[in-house]
């Protein structure tokens, strides 16, 4: 049996991966660095990509598209076996759990805006100091900044 080594499969350059993927070879940098994509070096001391580095960053530009944080992806990344690049599969389970997360984020962005419209209009946004509101600042001893507008979220 012919052992195939890891860099011999790696034969994308930084920059075909870039151009291919529409991101900045700085970018492929930064995603390496914080261990969201891997490369291997080449004898000449290059870089070089799997193939299937393409699909690893198309999950994190969608991811971050609909307002997934880097650190999120990295975490459902290592939630993978042997952090392999995601398959179809993986992806439906990555997507439900996101989804979760964004339909809790949609509703309290409602509920945020919804609170907003009772704003008298002086920019402040925190509400603690209100008279209208809160008089002698109640709110202050149940925390410190948006009290009124931290209480959407629950």
């Amino acid at each position: 049996m012919i052992e195939i080594s890891k860099t011999t499969e790696a034969t994308w350059s930084v920059g075909r991966v870039a151009k291919r993927c529409g991101v900045k070879v700085s970018t492929l940098h930064f995603y390496e660095q914080k261990g969201l994509i891997k490369s291997w070096r080449n004898d000449g001391n290059q870089r070089r990509y799997k193939p299937e580095v393409l699909r690893r960053i198309s999950v994190i530009k969608a991811a971050q598209k609909v307002g997934i944080s880097l650190e999120e992806v990295k975490q459902a990344f290592l939630s993978l076996p042997d952090s392999r690049t995601p398959t179809v599969e993986d992806w439906q389970l990555l997507s439900t759990n996101w989804q979760q997360m964004l339909d809790a984020r949609i509703a309290y962005l409602q509920k945020l805006r919804d609170y907003m419209t009772g704003c008298i209009g002086c920019g402040c946004l925190s509400m603690t100091k209100c008279p209208l509101y809160n008089p002698q600042d109640r709110l202050g001893a149940q925390g410190t900044g948006p009290v009124i507008l931290e209480q959407a979220e629950q």
